[in-house]
């Protein structure tokens, strides 16, 4: 597998985004839905990669620059066939080693609270992530659930 630094320009990207608003969209109600869309992942705060397997797209996501020392992770997703093959895990890795190369000391994410959304937290906390209050812009929110965790800099 091979994890790039992805532009969002290319097609494949775009519409593997667009079913991931779209399913948020089906599953948490607008209010609490905090997935960015392509203009916001398109700027500058924000660095997203994609992980491809054989030239095919498995899966994404980024960080999202808050301050000189804070980054929030935005847009993990895998594709449904891959779901449970470790490609997140491989990105999860690589995006805190990368977190921490840019110099940030804390990466924190939002994310749902209902049960689809198990297998991420779960994922989070297999990685280091611990609940926390709400961070940046966000407010308490049923539907949302906050994890934080520091970088270790080597």
């Amino acid at each position: 597998m091979e994890i790039v630094v992805d532009d969002l320009s290319g097609p494949e990207i775009v519409a593997f985004l667009e079913e991931h608003v779209q399913e948020m969209r089906s599953i948490t109600p607008l209010e609490s839905k905090h997935a960015l869309d392509l203009d916001g992942l398109r700027r500058p705060e924000v660095t997203f990669w994609s992980v491809k397997d054989g030239g095919a797209l498995v899966g994404c996501g980024a960080i999202k620059r808050l301050d000189a020392a804070h980054a929030e992770l935005k847009s993990m997703r895998t594709t449904s066939a891959r779901k449970r093959s470790g490609v997140a895990s491989l990105l999860m890795e690589h995006i805190l080693n990368e977190a921490r190369r840019m110099g940030f000391a804390r990466i924190s994410l939002e994310t749902g609270s209902t049960d689809f959304f198990l297998p991420a937290r779960r994922l989070y906390e297999k990685f280091g992530f611990h609940y926390c209050a709400p961070f940046a812009d966000y407010r308490l929110d049923s539907h949302s659930a906050y994890m934080t965790r520091l970088l270790q800099t080597t």
